[in-house]
């Protein structure tokens, strides 16, 4: 990290106060750039990604799927954590497509990478734009449980979902930026 992005603050201790299956919450102590000391309270998280699959219609692969901090059932992209170690994140994308979505893509971009509430939480998420897309193969073996056993899949035109946001029906903020950033890397082309 260059100086002009990495703040002059030092952690001089952590505590782990609960480790879950998805993230931990930690207590860093921080000494600041004035020699004071801070704490502060933080969720570490895996990391995740995201992918926003376009056909050659340009319709997007949307899934329905219940999110139980909210509950509800929000419209979102394929998605899915960093949990098996050492995946690179363009092969976990590529794992979620297949997953979530039952396909695969023959071209793969970064669109943008994120920091999802880096007030409350480290959890950083990749976003990855998938094109050239074909169903997994017969030999692809994968059974969906809990919230994605009822995800539902649909393809929607690009300027559609475009208009669900505009009308407020995508409210995961992570998807909606994926949205947004792939809307304007085709436009711009």
């Amino acid at each position: 990290m260059s100086s002009d992005t990495q703040a002059p603050y030092r952690v001089t201790g952590t505590r782990e106060h609960f480790q879950g299956a998805l993230f931990s919450v930690v207590t860093d102590t921080v000494r600041m750039p004035d020699g004071t000391s801070a704490v502060r309270d933080y969720l570490r998280h895996m990391g995740a990604v995201c992918v926003v699959a376009i056909d050659d219609e340009e319709r997007v692969v949307m899934l329905r799927q219940y999110r139980h901090p909210v509950r509800e059932v929000l419209w979102e992209v394929p998605a899915g954590l960093l949990d098996v170690p050492g995946e690179d994140p363009s092969a976990a994308a590529a794992r979620e497509l297949a997953e979530e979505a039952g396909l695969t893509a023959a071209r793969w971009e970064l669109l943008i990478t994120i920091y999802t509430t880096p007030g409350i939480a480290d959890e950083k998420i990749r976003i990855f734009l998938a094109r050239d897309l074909s169903p997994v193969g017969p030999e692809f073996a994968y059974e969906r449980v809990f919230e994605e056993a009822t995800m539902t899949l649909h393809r929607i035109p690009l300027d559609e979902v475009m208009s669900m946001m505009d009308r407020g029906e995508i409210t995961n903020g992570v998807h909606a930026v994926g949205l947004l950033a792939a809307w304007r890397r085709l436009r711009a082309s």
